[in-house]
């Protein structure tokens, strides 16, 4: 299969998976994969959750081309991991407000450590609208 220049496809992984139950199988590309290929995974993994294993549920490997020509993909071509995560389920409880001090999000806990030592507030108290905590 044949992945255009700047644009996503699908490649098919070949497998169907059954994970195991307390597990989700996370889908990443390898670290060679950018460099000889020139495709990334958009979303930097895939989940793959425990119900998608019927028989029509083959795994598909998500890649970005990023490049300014074609990149041809073989079956057999080594160009994704998989590792099993265990995963925890939790009771969620919906809040007014969050006791926690706010990080900014984004790069930001570098810049909220300086504005700390500078003694400068980093968020507006109470802005939080509705928060969730487990």
């Amino acid at each position: 299969m044949e992945i255009e220049p700047g644009s996503i496809g699908l490649i098919p992984g070949n497998v169907i998976v059954e994970v195991p139950e307390g597990y989700m199988l996370t889908v990443a590309s390898r670290s060679s994969t950018p460099k000889k290929k020139g495709l990334l995974t958009p979303h930097g993994i895939g989940i793959i959750d425990q119900d998608y294993c019927g028989p029509e549920d083959e795994i598909k490997i998500q890649v970005y081309n990023f490049t300014n020509e074609s990149v041809k993909i073989e079956r057999g071509d080594k160009i994704a991991q998989g590792v099993f995560v265990r995963v925890d389920t939790f009771a969620w409880e919906e809040v007014e407000k969050m006791t926690g001090e706010s990080r900014g999000g984004f790069g930001s806990t570098d810049a909220l450590k300086t504005d700390r030592e500078h003694k400068s507030p980093t968020h507006e108290e109470g802005s939080v609208s509705d928060a969730v905590r487990h």
